[in-house]
This record gives C-alpha cells, sequence and structure tokens, in this order.
C-alpha cells in the first residue's frame, strides 16, 4: 500500500508515501535535495584539495627542518674536538685506550711475560648434618642442616664483604678464590671449619700472581691485568702472553677526528638530498584537470611552485658560492669534494647536477680534514650558519614562509569547513519544509479521494431512474 506522510503526535513527520497522489514523494524530495546539494559537494571537494596541499607543505616543511638541524650541527665546536687515537698491533693480547684528557703521544713495545691471577683453593663439599659456621678469611658463612654446594656457594658469593667468590665443580668440589688479583705469598684465604664440611685439597692450592711486563724493555709488575699507569694517560689491558714478540701501542697526537667530522657531512648530504627529492617530486607532479578531478587524486599540490624554485635554485647556489673573507681554496662545500658531481657521457652537466643533488669525493674529503682541519672547521662553521639560516626562512615553525603558507591553508579550512555547517543547517530546514509541503498534499489529496469515493457510493445507492428526468406512468 502506497501512503503519504501524516502529522505523528509529538509534531514531527511519519512519512507514508503517495497514499493520496500515488507518487514517490521520498524519492522526489531525495532527488531534489540531491540538486541541493551540489554547492556543499563543491566546497567538500575544495577542502580536500585544501588538506593536500597542507599536507604536501607539511612534509616539506618537515624535510627542510631536518635539513637546518644538520646543516647547523656543522658548525658546532663538538664536531671539531681535537682527539688522540691510540692503536695496538694486537688488541687480543695487549688492548689500548685514552683514560686521560692527554696522553703521551709515540711508539711503545709492549711484552707480557706472565699475567695476573687471583689465589685459589679447592676443597671437597660434605653436606653438614647440623647447623654450624665456618670463617673464610676472617668472615663467617652460616650453614643449615643439609645445605647444598649450591647454597653454600649463593651465600658466600652474595655477600658483598667477602674476599672470596666460590664455584661450584660439581657436587662435592668447590673453588675458592680471592676477588682480586695479584701476588698473595703464601698466605692467602684461610678457611677455618671446625664441622668438616670443607676438606681441602691441598696439592691444588695456586698462589696469586703479579702481572710481569715490560715496557720499551723496562720490566714493571701489576696486581691486576689492567694498567693505568704504565703509559702516562694510556689504560693498557693485558690479555695474553707475547711469545712472538712485543705488541707494538701507538699514541697519535691530538687531532680533529675525520671519521666524525665526515659522518657528519655525510648525514648532511643525505638529508638535503632527501628535501631536494621530495621538493622535486611535489613540483613536477602535475594535478589532474578539473576539481572533482583533483578531489579524487589530490597528488601536485605543489606544481611548478614558484617559491620551492627560488629555494631549490639557493641551494644548488650555496654549494658554489665562496664565503666572503676566506681563502679561495677553503670557501665553500665544493673546496672538500662535495658538489653536484661530475658530468657523465656527452653531456656537460651530470644526472645530479640536473637534479640538485649532492655527492662526495671521500677521498677529496678525507685529504682536506687531515691536512687542513682548522680552515675546513672555519668555512663549515660559517657555511653552516648561513645555510641553516636560509633554509629557516622557508621552514622555521611560525616564522617561515612555508609555516604561513601553512597557516593560510589551515585558516581556508576552518572557513570552508563552517561554510559546508551553514549551508548543511540550511538545506536540513529546506528538507523538512519540502516534506511538510509533500505530507499537506498528501493530505489533502487523501481527503479529496476520500471524498469521491464517499459521493460515488451516495450515487450508487440511489434509487434507479432517481437521478433525474421524469418517471413515465399510465394515465387514466
Amino acid at each position: 500500500m502506497t501512503t503519504s506522510a501524516i502529522g505523528a503526535a509529538n509534531g514531527a513527520l511519519m512519512k507514508i508515501q503517495g497514499l493520496g497522489s500515488g507518487l514517490k514523494t521520498e524519492e522526489i524530495i531525495s532527488e531534489l535535495m540531491s540538486i541541493e546539494r551540489a554547492p556543499i559537494t563543491r566546497l567538500q571537494e575544495e577542502q580536500t584539495i585544501n588538506h593536500a596541499q597542507q599536507t604536501a607543505l607539511q612534509g616539506i616543511q618537515t624535510d627542510l627542518l631536518s635539513l637546518a638541524l644538520t646543516s647547523g650541527e656543522l658548525k658546532s665546536p663538538a664536531l671539531f674536538q681535537q682527539t688522540q687515537a691510540v692503536t695496538s698491533s694486537e688488541s687480543s693480547r695487549v688492548g689500548a685506550s685514552i683514560s686521560g684528557t692527554g696522553a703521551a703521544i709515540g711508539g711503545y713495545e709492549v711484552e707480557v711475560k706472565q699475567l695476573a691471577s687471583a689465589a685459589q683453593r679447592t676443597f671437597a663439599f660434605k653436606s653438614p648434618t647440623a647447623e654450624e659456621s665456618m670463617t673464610i678469611d676472617g668472615h663467617e658463612v652460616k650453614l643449615t642442616a643439609g645445605e647444598s654446594i649450591s647454597e653454600l656457594v649463593s651465600s658466600i658469593n652474595s655477600n658483598s664483604e667477602a674476599s672470596v667468590y666460590a664455584a661450584a665443580l660439581n657436587s662435592e668440589t668447590v673453588v675458592l678464590s680471592n676477588r682480586a688479583t695479584g701476588n698473595t705469598g703464601s698466605s692467602f684465604i684461610e678457611v677455618s671449619d671446625p664441622g668438616g664440611t670443607l676438606t681441602e685439597k691441598a696439592e691444588t692450592a695456586k698462589e696469586g700472581r703479579n702481572a710481569e711486563y715490560s715496557i720499551n724493555g723496562v720490566a714493571g709488575s701489576s696486581a691486576s691485568n689492567t694498567l693505568t699507569e704504565a703509559i702516562p694517560g694510556v689504560t693498557l689491558t693485558l690479555g695474553a702472553l707475547t711469545p712472538a714478540g712485543p705488541v707494538t701501542i701507538n699514541v697519535a697526537p691530538p687531532a680533529a677526528e675525520v671519521s666524525k667530522i665526515a659522518g657528519q657531512i655525510k648525514t648532511f648530504v643525505k638529508q638535503h638530498n632527501t628535501a631536494l627529492e621530495a621538493i622535486n617530486k611535489e613540483m613536477s607532479t602535475k594535478p589532474a584537470i578539473g576539481v572533482r578531478a583533483q578531489a579524487e587524486d589530490t597528488a601536485g599540490r605543489l606544481f611548478g611552485d614558484s617559491e620551492l624554485g627560488n629555494l631549490l635554485a639557493t641551494m644548488r647556489q650555496a654549494v658554489y658560492t665562496p664565503i666572503a673573507g676566506l681563502p679561495e681554496q677553503m670557501s665553500s662545500l665544493a673546496s672538500i669534494g662535495v658538489s653536484t658531481g661530475a658530468a657523465s657521457g656527452s653531456s656537460p652537466y651530470s644526472q645530479s647536477a640536473v637534479e640538485g643533488k649532492l655527492t662526495i669525493d671521500e677521498s677529496t674529503l678525507e685529504e682536506a680534514i687531515k691536512s687542513k682541519p682548522t680552515e675546513v672547521e672555519k668555512m663549515l662553521q660559517q657555511w653552516g650558519a648561513s645555510f641553516e639560516k636560509t633554509i629557516n626562512t622557508y621552514a622555521e615553525p611560525g616564522v617561515g614562509t612555508l609555516a604561513s603558507r601553512i597557516s593560510g591553508t589551515e585558516s581556508e579550512s576552518s572557513y570552508i569547513t563552517q561554510q559546508i555547517t551553514t549551508l548543511s543547517e540550511s538545506l536540513a530546514v529546506r528538507q523538512q519544509a519540502l516534506e511538510a509541503r509533500y505530507v499537506a498534499l498528501e493530505t489533502a489529496m487523501s481527503k479529496i479521494s476520500s471524498q469521491g469515493s464517499w459521493l460515488t457510493k451516495q450515487i450508487a445507492a440511489l434509487p434507479s431512474g432517481s437521478a433525474g428526468g421524469s418517471s413515465t406512468g399510465t394515465l387514466g
């Protein structure tokens, strides 16, 4: 049964479609509203496009902020802080490291004749049948009845004041060793055990020994295998004897750390190229034609962007532009082997040059740092500060031009959202009015239909012939 909309008790419209007219009123209203929603659809498409542009700008800003950070790190004094390097010809036998603020430079020949060791005593273990106590180097150790060898070992090792460590070789043998290495003489690890839990295997006792070594032919002895004073400013770690001859320890003069500086420059170049690729991709991607198509495919929001084009040109120029006041041979990144690459094939320009990507001639870079560390430091400090300032002109939050554009897209987005809300509210009122009008129409037509049906029934109920004219009778 087709129906129309009638008034409900609470004033809302209950939709009963086509009762009086037979029309599909809901579909009619829906089509009418679809037409009137076209402006909202257009605004939603513009909103999608606006969001896409905002996202693209934020992505570029993020890459540029990372680039500004890495370029700023090129001017850090800590990057060029001089350090000393120490090397060992056989680090597994004699390790070496700088232990102070400076070390005596030069080469040292180290021979290891004996390693420092800790004193040891080995005991047979028998579980006590009753509670008892023993003393080890004057420290009391209490035992419980039936205590196992592992419990005894744990009790000894957990005591921070104990002078020995314990190790269980099996369920019946325990080894005690001094916690410190070094010469002990014949008096070491004194154990008093009246209960007889431990019985020493005297033939296995080992005295503690000092390390015996020589440096440049001068003999030395140490209670530890870690030597902190044998070479001023250097810590030596003795790991094995040197039967094949001395191990060479070389302490270099203080110098800038080449690998550290080169690593920071490589980090900068990597971030530079990442930002460059992102900008080039955004600028070279063509947008779809038409608002609806652009809303469906949001790429190309920054196609041919002139501001980003100017930034790329500035970034390229910065690599080669000399810094005023510096010697010509060390006045730009190109001076240390950082460039857009050499030409290839028949073209006078490399692909990197066309794209603006940076490459590094590592041999040139390392040689410049080694031979002219002070000049490289001065150049990088000034260049890094200048380049960081240039990038922040575009990217700095709240100040840079990209930040202003992002803020503009946010404002535009808010305005579009407000328009959509206003139109949506207006269309809701419009839809209610249409529904009310069709309710009235269907109600009126339903009444007319009901009245027509009633009249038809009344006419049909009249006696035959009474509806009009005169009846014919017999005159008498």
